[in-house]
């Protein structure tokens, strides 16, 4: 099973390689290493990024010192991203409310926000995001099916699709940009018309201003051989299917692709859903001269 280690960080406030005007970053914190949600396909576990064992989680006790310190250096305004090697809202998030505290410093500073989750952990922060929307705060759900029980197979540790959704309600009603990263669809079994429609309806029925759509999934060395791995004990054959299908390619694109694609769009024009984000342009910082004489 999982441990949980504290740690100390050296840096916790990385510049997003630019322009990123999918998701709108401009900087990226990870206060944890390890994610307890499991998902089987995440892409965090691949060699490159030299994480020895995914399932122990590491958390980065001085974190918010360290963006207290980094954020007044920072001349440039821009949204800072939570959430793209680990789940910020992850069940350890609970006792140690490093994201809470992280989201008080950046509302603080005035900085804008942008937040993906799988998990409704996030509603304990309402308040505080809805101090940091006077800039610009964004909140998305992955979602990658629609059926929960589907959900449990391929997100084992991640709350239900269902409790993502009703949260992503309430937050639409405060007033918070909110909507979905649907992404990966995994190929040969989440890439099915209905599948992806039923999510857009969702979506739409519960509040989502945007869905951010990838019909595939990546695969490359390390996080491959954990998914086969898991194909087999939850997806038996599968795994030949996309061997023959992909070989060693990085990019998994599903063969529905091109099917799939045209059908989102037009369900989300038919709705009134952007298939892209409404984003911050980063600005020069203004600073608050008050806050010196403090």
């Amino acid at each position: 099973q999982n441990m949980i280690r504290e740690i100390e960080a050296k840096t916790i406030l990385n510049t997003v390689p630019q322009p990123d005007d999918y998701f709108g970053l401009k900087y990226g914190i990870n206060l944890y290493r390890g994610c307890q949600h499991q998902c089987i396909y995440c892409d965090s576990r691949s060699t490159c990024y030299g994480i020895e064992n995914f399932a122990d989680i590491l958390v980065k006790m001085n974190a918010i010192e360290l963006l207290e310190d980094a954020l007044p250096r920072k001349r440039v305004l821009g949204t800072i991203g939570t959430g793209s090697m680990q789940d910020p809202y992850m069940p350890v998030e609970r006792q140690y409310n490093l994201t809470g505290r992280a989201l008080q410093v950046i509302a603080e500073h005035g900085f804008p926000v942008h937040v993906i989750t799988k998990s409704d952990l996030v509603l304990r922060d309402l308040d505080v995001l809805r101090q940091i929307k006077q800039v610009y705060a964004a909140v998305s759900f992955t979602i990658t099916t629609a059926d929960d029980a589907l959900g449990r197979q391929v997100e084992p540790g991640a709350p239900p699709v269902s409790d993502r959704l009703r949260a992503m309600s309430i937050l639409a009603d405060n007033g918070i940009l909110t909507g979905v990263t649907m992404m990966p669809i995994l190929p040969f079994i989440e890439d099915s018309p209905e599948n992806v429609i039923e999510i857009v309806h969702l979506a739409h029925a519960h509040g989502a201003a945007y869905i951010l759509p990838w019909m595939g999934m990546s695969l490359r060395s390390g996080s491959r051989e954990y998914y086969y791995a898991q194909l087999d004990r939850r997806f038996p054959g599968l795994k030949q299917r996309y061997i023959r299908q992909y070989g060693l390619s990085y990019e998994c694109s599903s063969p529905a692709a091109q099917v799939l694609y045209p059908l989102f769009q037009a369900e989300c024009d038919r709705l009134g859903i952007t298939t892209h984000m409404p984003i911050f342009t980063p600005r020069p910082v203004q600073r608050r001269q008050q806050r010196q004489l403090f």
